[in-house]
C-alpha cells in the first residue's frame, strides 16, 4: 500500500487533517498497513488534492492558524476501490525480535530471556490495544480485521510462551564449554 493509498483508505471512512491522517497510521486502526511520515502524507495529501481525488478546507481556530481537513471526493473514492482491487502486494513482517532470535547461539541465554520477555510485553501491549479499540463499532470490516489482529496475537503470544524455553536453551547450550572427551 502506498501513502496515498492510505491516505484514501482513511479519508473513506471521514474527513481528517494530515496530523490526525497520521496518528491513524501510527497509533489507530490503519497503523497495521503501511508506515507513514508527514513528509511523506503532505505531498500525498497535495497531489491528491490537485488530481481532484480529495479536497480541502481551511477552519479558523483561535488564535492558531487554520486547519487544513481533507475530504475524499466520489473520484477519490472510485480511485481508492480500482486500487484495492488489484492484486494485493505480500505482506511485509519485519522483527528485531526476530533477528535476535535467529542469532540465539551467538548471545548470553540472559539476551536471549530479556528479548524474550520485551518481546511478549510488545505483544500483551498491542493485543490489549486491539481489545480496548472499537468494542461497539458497527464496521463490519473493521470488527473482522480487529479480530484477526487478536487472533495473531494470541496465536504469537501462545508460541512464545510454549516454545520461549527452547529459544534460551539454543543459548545455553552454545555457552556450554567442549569437554575435552569431544575431541
Amino acid at each position: 500500500m502506498s501513502v496515498r493509498s492510505l491516505c484514501l483508505a482513511i479519508l473513506s471512512f471521514g474527513d481528517a487533517t494530515g496530523y490526525e491522517i497520521r496518528k491513524e497510521s501510527t497509533e489507530g486502526r490503519f497503523s497495521y498497513f503501511e508506515d507513514a511520515s508527514f513528509g511523506s502524507i503532505y505531498p500525498a495529501l497535495a497531489r491528491l488534492e490537485s488530481e481532484g481525488l480529495v479536497t480541502v478546507r481551511e477552519e479558523p481556530q483561535a488564535g492558531k492558524p487554520a486547519r487544513k481537513v481533507y475530504s475524499i471526493t466520489e473520484a477519490g473514492r472510485s480511485e481508492f476501490i480500482n486500487y484495492l482491487c488489484e492484486p494485493q502486494a505480500r505482506d511485509t513482517f519485519k522483527s528485531p525480535f526476530l533477528l535476535i532470535a535467529l542469532n540465539a547461539e551467538q548471545l548470553p541465554p540472559d539476551v536471549i530471556r530479556r528479548a524474550l520477555e520485551r518481546r511478549k510485553a510488545q505483544v500483551r501491549e498491542e493485543l490489549q490495544q486491539l481489545m480496548d479499540t472499537d468494542k461497539e463499532c458497527s464496521h463490519p470490516g473493521s470488527n473482522w480485521t480487529r479480530s484477526y489482529g487478536i487472533a495473531c496475537m494470541n496465536c504469537t503470544l501462545d508460541y512464545l510462551e510454549e516454545h520461549g524455553e527452547a529459544l534460551i536453551k539454543i543459548a545455553e547450550d552454545a555457552a556450554k564449554p567442549v569437554s575435552d572427551a569431544a575431541e
